[in-house]
């Protein structure tokens, strides 16, 4: 089986963590979107998207089933969409989950709301703005451990670590020493070479991705995710942090999402709960003002490519776009635009040219080329979000 997973509105909703990336390429529990359907399908997938990402993000040309990207799966969900004949769509409300078409029609929403659409009345998780993916992942996660680890054995760790609970399972290669760990409220998932160094304490849900790590004295709490390739340490809770990402020294991360290369300088903070106990309002691209989330905890939406200095303070509630350079003292502004450069003093913009310069740099680190594909990528994004650089 093959699938494509396509943007709709929730791209745009969804920005800036969508400006490099389509919907089915976020984060959400151990896997991406993407990931997940695939797994649960056994199927190969690629990706309807914005233009200017599918020479990353490319689509097959043999897809069998079109799926929403926003829309994680569940039990109920995938038979319903596995039971799709060509020519049928599923939808709840306005949102077309699912839809079979010839491979030939092409891709529209236009095309699959014109289908024989069945109507979906079960509830599930479809992400549609950034807080979503922290107010979701302790669900997300947990399903994600039940998929991946259904029929097998875990590895083991050493005994000098403590245990609460069995709920963990190791893949192999996977070390920790002299750590606590809770599975008692939650699974914990380590992944291929991942590494807890000494006296760290993880309560579950938890997840820590292939070839990431958790550094000495550490203190993770519930629904917290840490993507492949990664680096952390300090506290951290209900956080989600992808791939390629460090944020490896003290200081408090809560109710938030970092993005793909991102950097937090030691000792930075963020806040998560306002002082009057009000909600939370989030920076929306689309309509240029503040969003009401409904949530009483929100801390910080950092984009891909973003990074702090050391002793950063960010609000409750603050939103970093795709490549912000965020350094000095005080709070800066709860909304630092894409290719800002500065901090609570005033910003200018980080030149494409020099942010180029950096991402070289970080990726040669990695071992990793920094491509025209890339580059191409990161142009476009500096072109789409100049409107927002008005310093």
């Amino acid at each position: 089986m093959t699938i494509n997973l396509f943007d709709d509105s929730s791209w745009t909703s969804l920005r800036p963590l969508t400006f490099t990336r389509p919907v089915a390429d976020l984060r959400i529990g151990i896997l991406t979107i993407a990931e997940k359907w695939a797994k649960h399908l056994q199927a190969d997938f690629g990706f309807i998207t914005q233009e200017y990402l599918s020479r990353k993000f490319t689509a097959k040309s043999n897809a069998d089933i079109f799926i929403n990207g926003s829309v994680c799966p569940d039990d109920a969900l995938l038979e319903a969409v596995s039971s799709l004949r060509n020519g049928e769509s599923l939808a709840k409300g306005d949102l077309i989950i699912a839809y079979r078409a010839d491979q030939s029609a092409g891709h529209s929403l236009e095309l699959a709301r014109s289908l024989k659409t069945f109507a979906y009345s079960q509830d599930f998780i479809s992400v549609s703005y950034p807080d979503h993916i922290f107010t979701h992942n302790g669900v997300e996660l947990k399903k994600d451990f039940a998929l991946l680890t259904k029929g097998r054995v875990s590895a083991s760790l050493s005994q000098t670590n403590t245990f609460l609970g069995d709920n963990i399972f190791v893949e192999e290669g996977a070390t920790a020493e002299c750590s606590v760990f809770n599975s008692l409220q939650g699974p914990i998932y380590l992944g291929k070479n991942a590494e807890v160094w000494e006296s760290c304490n993880i309560r579950g849900s938890f997840a820590l991705c292939d070839d990431s790590s958790v550094k000495m004295g550490a203190k993770i709490y519930s629904n917290t995710t840490i993507g492949p390739h990664t680096r952390v340490g300090g506290e951290i809770n209900n956080a989600v942090i992808w791939g390629y990402s460090s944020k490896g020294h003290e200081g408090y991360l809560g109710n938030a999402v970092l993005g793909q290369w991102c950097n937090i300088g030691a000792d930075t903070n963020n806040s998560n709960l306002k002082n009057n106990y009000a909600e939370v309002k989030l920076w929306d691209y689309e309509a240029e003002s503040f969003r009401k989330t409904g949530l009483q905890f929100c801390g910080l939406i950092m984009a891909d490519h973003a990074k702090c200095g050391i002793n950063t303070m960010f609000n409750t509630g603050t939103v970093a776009g795709v490549s912000a350079n965020i350094f000095g003292a005080g709070f800066p502004r709860n909304f630092i635009p894409d290719f800002a450069w500065g901090g609570a003093q005033g910003f200018d913009v980080y030149s494409i040219e020099k942010m180029f310069e950096t991402a070289e740099k970080v990726y040669a680190r990695r071992d990793l080329p920094f491509d025209e594909v890339e580059k191409e990528i990161i142009a476009k994004v500096y072109e789409l979000t100049e409107q927002y650089r008005r310093f």
